[in-house]
């Protein structure tokens, strides 16, 4: 039976061997269990130019503040003037603005981030701030000036990622990647967002660059899926095994016929204007069409739902979509994914699928929503997918993980994900870890879990890394 003490935190330094764990038990789950697991990071939005081509990183600014709106809106949030955000000024202005912020980022996740970062990856201890800004920016810059995106992977244990690739991507850097045979195995994932923006400026140029890379005319709603049909069997050849969908705003699956479809498709490609209702109506029909061809390929479909992006319209026209100016959404959901589950789970067409969330008020709607389409044979096939965005901290993880498993399967559970443009962000599955050998140990400690190590390393262990790995069933 293992004695049960909790530790003494008073001088341990900050980002120490047991960094978040606050008891004997939680120490030894992690280290003895969770700490050496490999990581299969199954969603990011990593550049698989940059692991086909290999190069140095070699300045951090380019490595850890280009693409981060996390860190971006931290910097606006303590009044950062636009050019060292996503402006022209030099990479170590940029960066010391960072390291004015950092010690301002105290109880955001960021702050914990950075030193875990700055810590696995560089061997500083220091905290970040102005003093030693340009101290740290020259030696991380050492370092990084011998790091490939590969040996950064490498290092961190990472034996699969599946970067986040549009439809219409010819897929030459994977290709590149699989000729090398890296330690770390890089997959693409259907992201299908541009499919769904019927009705805006730049639907029209999609479908040409769809038509394009697909080789097929696209002059009617049938030549549309026939040109989807033959991205998804490229994907396919690529070893793709997920597919993406991050549309912002409500789900709104709504009633259609194909032949309504059709005539929507053609309006649209007369340049006549679409109804809201019209709108929804080919969304749904899209939504539903891919849903069958994932479950056709046995492939998992993931759905992030949640957020109001580009809230910033002015700051949108200065520097573009997506940096840093999303927030999380209020939209009803749980009718929506009731309906479109539903739908595909009556004609046994139901792929494996992971939902993630970005409102909290809404953990317990997804989280029950995702039990009501298991499958004989097929164990956590539904998943309420890890902490997502905003969430993805301390508490938003435990809330994640106490509400799993209140209302599901935590045992069952795929584990976490970085969901980053960064190759210096893998020490989040640590913080993920470490988060869950805490809670687990808090539980035991507390006699509601069962005192045996090996019972709870066991768990551990499947939700770090073994459910993943039999869940996406990568080749």
């Amino acid at each position: 039976m293992f004695v049960m003490k909790k530790l003494d935190t008073s001088e341990r330094p900050f980002i120490g061997d047991d960094f978040l764990l606050q008891s004997e038990a939680a120490v030894r789950l992690y280290h003895d269990y969770a700490r050496d697991m490999p990581i299969i990071d199954y969603h990011n939005h990593l550049s698989a130019k940059k692991i086909a081509e290999d190069k140095p990183l070699k300045n951090i600014t380019d490595a850890w503040l280009n693409g981060d709106h996390y860190k971006w809106r931290a910097m606006r949030a303590n009044g950062v003037d636009e050019k060292y955000i996503t402006g022209a000024a030099t990479l170590e202005d940029r960066f010391m603005k960072w390291a004015d912020t950092v010690p301002h980022t105290m109880r955001n996740p960021l702050f914990h981030w950075t030193h875990l970062e700055l810590k696995r990856y560089f061997g500083i201890d220091q905290l970040l701030d102005p003093s030693n800004g340009k101290e740290i920016y020259g030696n991380a810059n050492l370092v990084l000036a011998e790091k490939t995106p590969a040996a950064l992977l490498k290092e961190m244990k990472v034996e699969v990622v599946c970067t986040t690739d549009d439809p219409t991507d010819d897929l030459r850097y994977h290709q590149e990647i699989a000729e090398k045979k890296l330690f770390t195995k890089v997959y693409p994932t259907f992201r299908s967002d541009a499919l769904f923006f019927i009705g805006t400026l730049e639907f029209k140029g999609y479908l040409k660059k769809l038509s394009d890379c697909s080789g097929l005319s696209i002059g009617s709603y049938t030549d549309l899926l026939g040109a989807i049909d033959q991205r998804l069997e490229h994907f396919h050849e690529n070893g793709c095994r997920l597919s993406d969908f991050g549309v912002g705003g409500p789900l709104s699956i709504v009633d259609f016929t194909e032949e309504e479809v059709a005539l929507i498709f053609d309006k649209n490609l007369r340049n006549e204007a679409l109804s809201s209702l019209e709108i929804h109506k080919y969304r749904t029909s899209i939504m539903l069409y891919l849903g069958k061809k994932y479950h056709d390929k046995k492939w998992v479909q993931q759905y992030h739902l949640g957020p109001i992006r580009n809230n910033n319209s002015r700051l949108k026209s200065m520097v573009g979509a997506d940096v840093g100016c999303d927030s999380i959404g209020d939209e009803p959901m749980a009718a929506e994914m009731s309906s479109f589950f539903d739908q595909l789970e009556s004609g046994k067409q139901l792929a494996k699928t992971i939902c993630y969330n970005l409102n909290p008020s809404q953990n317990e709607v997804f989280a029950t929503m995702m039990g009501n389409f298991g499958e004989a044979g097929v164990p956590g096939k539904m998943q309420w997918g890890s902490a997502w965005w905003f969430l993805d901290q301390k508490d938003g993880m435990e809330k994640q993980l106490n509400v799993l498993s209140n209302m599901g399967l935590l045992s069952r559970f795929v584990g976490m994900l970085t969901d980053s443009r960064s190759f210096l962000s893998f020490p989040r599955h640590e913080y993920f870890r470490r988060i869950l050998c805490n809670l687990l140990a808090e539980d035991m400690n507390k006699g509601l879990m069962p005192n045996n190590m090996e019972v709870l390393g066991k768990m551990v262990q499947d939700i770090c890394y073994n459910n993943a790995k039999a869940y996406f069933e990568f080749e």
